[in-house]
C-alpha cells in the first residue's frame, strides 16, 4: 500500500469504509431487473474505466512477473468474475439474510488457506472470536431465513460464492508484494468482467437493452462496493491480510439493518439488536488480539536490531 494511505489512514479506517460499501450492494442488486451476470459485468468493467486514469502505466510497462504469477493474477480474476456470477444470482432465489450469512463464512475459508498458503499463526481466542462474529451475523438474519427447495439453491451459489471471495482474497494477498493495488485491481476486474462477459452472451442476455434506471443502479455498483469496497480490500490485503480484510464483511449485516433503519426506517428487533452487539463484540476482540499480535511482532523485530 502506499505510503500516503498509511500516514492519512489507519488500515482500520479504510476496512471500516470498504464494508460499509459493501452493505450497500445487495440493496442495489435487489433493485436492478438485470441479469446477475449482466450487472456483475458493467460493475467491474465501469470500475476498470474509473480506475485507468489514476494509474501510472510507464511503470508498468516495466513490470516483470513469472509465469506462475500472472497464472495467479488471471486466476484472481477468475474467481472473482465467479464470486459475483454465483452471490449475485443467489439473491434471486434466496433472502439477503441468508445469502449474507453465508458470506460471513469468507474468514474460515480465508483462516485456512492463509495457514497453508502464508503460516499464519492462528490461537484459540481468535478463532473464538470468529466464531462470535458469525453467530451474531446468524442471529441477526434468523427471522429473514428460509427453508425451501428454491431457498437451499440460492444458499448453495451463495456458498459457492463465498468459497470463490476467498481464493481470490488469498491469490491477491500473495500477490501484494509483487504489483501495486490500482493495478492489480484494473487487471483483475478486467478478467473477472471479461468471464461475466462470456457467460452473458452464453446465456443470450442483452447487454444494451436497458432503460436509465438499470444504467444507474450499474454505475451505482461500480461506484460503491467496488471502488470503495473491493479495491480498497486489495489496497489492504498488503498490510493487514486477507483473514482480518474477510473478518470486516463480518460486520456486514449490522451495517445493513443500521442503513435500513436510517435510510428505509425498518424496525429492529430485540434478536437483531443481540445479534449486532454479539458481531461488534467479537469484531472488537479479533481486531484488539491482532493489533496486539502485531506489536509483539514490531517489539521483537526492534530488539533484534543492532545498536
Amino acid at each position: 500500500m502506499n505510503s500516503s494511505y498509511k500516514t492519512v489512514f489507519h488500515p482500520y479506517v479504510l476496512l471500516f469504509i470498504s464494508v460499509l460499501a459493501i452493505a450497500v450492494s445487495s440493496i442495489l442488486i435487489k433493485s436492478s431487473d438485470a441479469p446477475a451476470s449482466v450487472a456483475g459485468m458493467y460493475r467491474l468493467l465501469i470500475t476498470v474505466l474509473i480506475l485507468s486514469p489514476f494509474v501510472p502505466w510507464k511503470p508498468v510497462k516495466a513490470m516483470r512477473l513469472s509465469a506462475a504469477e500472472w497464472g495467479l493474477v488471471c486466476t484472481a480474476g477468475v474467481f472473482l468474475g465467479l464470486h459475483f456470477l454465483f452471490w449475485m444470482e443467489s439473491l434471486s432465489y434466496t433472502s439477503v439474510a441468508s445469502s449474507m450469512v453465508i458470506l460471513t463464512l469468507q474468514p474460515f475459508f480465508v483462516m485456512v488457506g492463509s495457514y497453508f498458503l502464508f503460516r499464519e499463526r492462528v490461537t484459540i481466542g481468535i478463532v473464538l472470536c470468529m466464531a462470535a462474529s458469525l453467530a451474531g451475523s446468524v442471529l441477526i438474519a434468523w427471522g429473514d431465513m428460509e427453508v425451501s427447495r428454491q431457498a437451499l439453491i440460492g444458499d448453495g451459489l451463495s456458498l459457492l460464492g463465498t468459497i470463490a471471495i476467498a481464493v481470490y482474497l488469498l491469490a491477491g494477498q500473495k500477490l501484494s508484494g509483487k504489483i501495486p493495488a490500482n493495478v492489480y485491481s484494473i487487471m483483475v476486474f478486467g478478467l473477472g468482467g471479461l468471464v461475466l462477459l462470456a457467460y452473458s452472451v452464453a446465456q443470450g442476455y442483452s447487454l444494451t437493452e436497458y432503460d436509465s434506471s438499470e444504467w444507474t443502479y450499474f454505475l451505482l455498483l461500480a461506484i460503491i462496493p467496488t471502488v470503495f469496497g473491493h479495491f480498497l480490500f486489495n489496497l489492504l490485503l498488503n498490510t493487514i491480510g486477507a483473514t482480518t480484510v474477510s473478518v470486516g464483511v463480518i460486520g456486514e449485516p449490522v451495517l445493513a439493518i443500521i442503513l435500513a433503519y436510517l435510510l428505509l426506517g425498518e424496525v429492529v428487533g430485540a434478536m437483531q439488536v443481540a445479534g449486532g452487539l454479539l458481531t461488534l463484540i467479537g469484531m472488537g476482540m479479533y481486531f484488539w488480539l491482532r493489533s496486539g499480535q502485531a506489536r509483539t511482532v514490531t517489539d521483537t523485530e526492534e530488539k533484534g536490531r543492532p545498536l
